[in-house]
């Protein structure tokens, strides 16, 4: 019996609707350094609109390389020094308040 056909035996999959609701584990967060810098090759650019976000940290949660930071107002804030725009924080966003623009229209 194939196992993916098996309802039964499947790991239930956990939704979590903001980073709080997140159990706590042990990270370490990415290290930022002059290597790690993105330079001027990037072609798409995240742009929050400010007016929808909910502020829900959940693209804080999926970016890769660490490059989104809340400021002290709450608010979710992209470091284009060192994001790469693969446009994970746009593709996870509830709300879709993150577009991805192309950096050569911005």
């Amino acid at each position: 019996m194939n196992i993916c056909e098996d309802k039964d035996k499947r790991p239930e999959v956990q939704e979590y609707k903001n980073w709080k609701e997140l159990p706590p584990i042990p990270i370490s967060l990415p290290i930022k350094g002059s290597i790690g810098t993105t330079g001027d090759w990037r072609t798409f650019k995240p742009v929050v609109d400010r007016e929808s976000c909910t502020k829900c940290g959940i693209c804080w949660m999926y970016c890769p390389e660490g490059t989104i930071i809340r400021n002290e107002e709450g608010e979710f804030e992209v470091d284009y020094v060192y994001c790469k725009g693969c446009g994970i924080c746009a593709k996870e966003c509830p709300t879709k308040s993150i577009e991805m623009l192309r950096e050569s229209d911005v």
